[in-house]
């Protein structure tokens, strides 16, 4: 399942993470890279140690939890400390295919998460550079994302992916890693679809009407009968 979440972060919020992601500190982004991806991955990264990543990640995972499509898709357990990416079109920066690393231990060795779901926010705007797509392989096929900057993709952790080469300008974006409560990608589909068909109807008929109760209450059986917390 693949979920675009728009304007996860506001014009002012973006503004900062920009200007705080633009003056940190760059390095080789293989630093970060796993066994397979270090193969395929060209690009610079913002140190883990960086201050202002870390100031431009507590904002993100601030916007974050207060993004209601974000948190219903997602379903959050733990959140990954958002890290900070950049492809320029000078080196031919990309990332060829791969799967992300099942288990991803936290920057400060305080513990590890599962990563269920993958997310790219993009910080700079597709009009900014050229190429730079991710593409994402699922049962359907290829399918490319290339928002606009303060927009997410969320996708499942365990789908081969790639960034094309950037060809013009410098794409930026943050990326980081979900623990979901619901850890089946399939699950957490039907609880989304379930919750924004409650929403839809409740609009409509008011939270009280009886089969707006009754479905709430099957969703939040369905979430207790299937999160893993």
């Amino acid at each position: 399942m693949l979920i675009a979440v728009p304007e996860v972060l506001s014009s002012e919020q973006l503004a900062e993470v920009r200007r705080l992601v633009e003056a940190g500190d760059w390095q080789d982004g293989k630093a970060t890279a796993g066994q397979q991806s270090e193969l395929a991955k060209r690009n610079l990264q913002l140190a883990s140690c960086c201050p202002n990543a870390a100031a431009a990640g507590e904002i993100i995972l601030g916007a974050l939890s207060a993004n209601g499509l974000f948190m219903s898709a997602a379903l959050p357990d733990r959140v990954f400390p958002p890290l900070f990416n950049r492809y320029d079109a000078g080196p031919g920066h990309k990332f060829d295919a791969h799967v992300d690393n099942a288990i991803r231990y936290l920057p400060d060795r305080s513990g590890r998460i599962r990563t269920d779901l993958s997310a790219t926010l993009f910080l700079s705007d597709p009009e900014d550079y050229e190429g730079g797509e991710l593409i994402v392989q699922d049962t359907y096929g290829e399918h490319a994302a290339k928002l606009s900057a303060g927009d997410l993709i969320l996708y499942p952790a365990t789908s081969l992916h790639r960034v094309e080469p950037v060809t013009k300008g410098s794409r930026v974006a943050s990326f980081f890693w979900i623990q979901s409560m619901v850890r089946d990608d399939a699950q957490r589909a039907l609880l989304l679809e379930m919750d924004a068909a409650i929403r839809t109807l409740a609009a409509k008929a008011g939270d009280t009407d009886p089969s707006i109760v009754s479905l709430t209450g099957t969703y939040h059986n369905l979430l207790r009968r299937w999160a893993d917390c």
